[in-house]
């Protein structure tokens, strides 16, 4: 069924007016609510390999979406919306607690035990099962979030619809976000990592392990387990030297049969602000 709805997508994308055909429509639908139900995901890991495969064809779904609909209005209780896009429904079925106003718009995915305080998961999102997304934390477009995360108070995951090709950012099981934080630009957060309070992460930003005898720099990626604070480097200008953002990996995270405990052990340990 996924192939007939690709190739369909596909051809609407590449043809001018191909979006406004009955098929090309009903192909959307359906692609949106396989993306809403979690039948179909916009990036999932390779079981093989490991690395992170993009489903082009699911976010060009999402863009066509965007062309094909109205505007409308939206009531939900005493609130009101003015949007091209559903909010989510059914969450007791789910298994998903939402407080207000909290808000997931139709074709983000949230397994069974999330809590979604009052914060915002975006289009074609997927939030795995017992993750806690704190007040005002967002979740992006097309971001990939891991089961027993915890996106703390405020938290930003940037979101990617366009450029075509490009890599949502992905945040994999067991992980600890602080408060404050910010991960864009396709940024991968390996498993079980701890990112501190204020840390910006984008891909240009230098992660720098400091916890050998020189400095090991890495863009892009968070490795498994590691502990993560903000920090500096200088760089130098004709009118100076400046301090520039970067982010410093202080150490890993050990291992421990009981999950919760060993994140409490590692922020205390490392003095890690949340």
């Amino acid at each position: 069924m996924t192939d007939h709805l690709r190739s369909t997508i596909e051809a609407a994308v590449a043809s001018e007016d191909g979006w406004r055909s009955a098929e090309a429509r009903a192909a959307v639908t359906e692609t949106l609510e396989l993306l809403d139900k979690g039948h179909v995901r916009v990036a999932e890991q390779d079981a093989d390999t490991g690395d992170w495969v993009v489903n082009e064809w699911t976010r060009q779904a999402i863009l066509l979406m965007f062309r094909q609909a109205e505007m409308e209005t939206i009531e939900v209780g005493p609130y009101e919306y003015h949007d091209k896009v559903a909010l989510k429904t059914d969450y007791a079925s789910q298994g998903v607690r939402v407080v207000p106003p909290g808000t997931a718009r139709h074709s983000a995915h949230l397994e069974r035990g999330v809590v979604l305080m009052p914060g915002y998961v975006n289009v074609g999102a997927r939030v795995g099962a017992g993750t806690m997304v704190d007040t005002w934390a967002t979740v992006g477009s097309c971001a990939q979030i891991g089961s027993n995360v915890h996106l703390s108070g405020g938290v930003g995951i940037g979101g990617v619809l366009e450029p075509a090709g490009a890599t949502p950012v992905i945040i994999e099981d067991d992980c600890f976000i602080g408060s404050r934080s910010i991960i864009v630009e396709g940024v991968h957060v390996g498993r079980g990592a701890v990112v501190g309070a204020n840390t910006v992460l984008t891909r240009s930003t230098p992660i720098i392990d400091v916890t050998g005898d020189e400095p090991v720099e890495v863009r892009g990626h968070v490795p498994a387990g590691a502990v993560v604070i903000p920090g500096t480097r200088p760089k130098e200008f004709p009118a100076g030297t400046y301090q520039l953002p970067a982010a410093l990996i202080i150490g890993t995270r050990t291992e421990s049969t009981n999950a919760k405990t060993s994140l409490n052990d590692t922020l205390r340990e490392f003095a890690v602000q949340v």
